[in-house]
C-alpha cells in the first residue's frame, strides 16, 4: 500500500477538483492520505475533507510562517483534535528562510504546541527551513519522540541524531532532483526511519517537476527510494506502510 503522509488537499490548487484528486489517488492504489493544517483555517478544512473521504486523516496546527497572522489562543486545537480522523499535531516547527526577525516568537510557538502534542498523545509533523540547530534543539528538550521531520533536507549527521530520539524522516519529492544529497541520507539512514510524503501541491517529483503535485504521485517518491536503498519495491512499500502505522496510528 502507497501512502502519502504529509499533502495539502486543503489548498487553494484543489479547490476545483479536490474529488478527482483522491480518485486518481485512489487508482494508483494509494488508499491513505494525511492533509496538513498550517494555520486555524486551513486546519479546520483538513479535518473537514478527511471526513469526505475514507482513508484520508488530518493534522492541525499553526506553521511558523503564520505565527503572526494567529490568535495566540490555541484551544480550539484542543477542540479540533476531538475528531476522529485527526492523528497528529503539524505542520509545527521553525522557518527561519523568509524573515528571521520573530525567531523567538517561533520558537515559542513550536514549543507550545509541542506541548498540546503530548498532552493529547499525538505525533507531531515538524517543518524545518533553515533553522536545523534550533529545531532540532527544541525537539530534544521539548519532545514527545513521536514525529517526523516533513521534507527532510539536513545533513546525514543531523538526520542520524533525529533518529536516535525516534523521529521519522519525511521523504518526498526531491530525492528526484538532480542535485539532491538525500539519496547518500537515506542509504545510510536506511528505511527503518522514513515515511513517504508528497507536500502536494508542492514539489512534484520528475518527471512531473514544475506541474502541481498530487498524492498520485507518491509512487515515484517510493521508486526512488527503492534504488537508493537497492530493496524490492514492493518491501519498501510494505515497510513504509508498518512505519507510517507505527508512527501515526492508522
Amino acid at each position: 500500500m502507497l501512502i502519502d503522509t504529509h499533502c495539502h488537499l486543503n489548498d487553494e490548487a484543489f479547490k476545483d477538483n479536490l474529488k478527482e484528486v483522491v480518485a486518481r489517488a485512489n487508482s494508483k492504489g494509494i488508499t491513505k492520505m494525511i492533509v496538513i493544517g498550517y494555520n486555524k483555517k486551513s486546519s479546520f478544512d483538513a479535518v473537514r475533507i478527511a471526513n469526505m473521504f475514507d482513508g484520508v486523516y488530518a493534522a492541525i496546527g499553526v506553521h511558523p510562517s503564520d505565527v503572526l497572522k494567529e490568535d495566540d489562543n490555541l484551544d480550539w486545537i484542543y477542540e479540533l483534535a476531538k475528531d476522529k480522523k485527526v492523528i497528529a499535531i503539524g505542520e509545527i516547527g521553525l522557518d527561519y528562510y523568509w524573515d528571521k526577525s520573530y525567531n523567538d516568537l517561533q520558537i515559542e510557538w513550536f514549543i507550545k504546541q509541542i506541548e498540546i502534542a503530548k498532552e493529547l498523545d499525538l505525533p507531531i509533523c515538524v517543518h524545518s527551513r533553515d533553522a536545523s540547530q534550533d529545531c532540532f534543539d527544541v525537539i530534544k528538550k521539548y519532545g514527545n519522540s513521536k514525529g517526523v521531520i516533513h521534507c527532510y533536507s539536513g545533513s546525514l549527521e543531523m538526520a542520524k541524531e533525529y533518529v536516535k530520539l525516534g523521529y521519522y524522516l519525511g521523504i518526498g519529492g526531491v530525492v528526484t532532483f538532480k542535485n539532491s544529497h538525500l539519496g547518500e541520507t537515506i542509504k545510510n539512514i536506511g528505511i527503518d526511519h522514513l515515511v513517504s510524503e508528497t507536500d502536494a501541491p508542492y514539489l512534484a517529483p520528475v518527471p512531473y517537476r514544475g506541474k502541481t503535485n498530487e498524492p498520485a504521485y507518491i509512487y515515484e517518491i517510493v521508486q526512488k527510494i527503492s534504488e537508493e536503498l537497492n530493496i524490492d519495491i514492493d518491501k519498501v512499500e510494505k515497510k513504509i506502510e508498518e512505519n507510517t502505522y507505527k508512527l501515526f496510528k492508522i
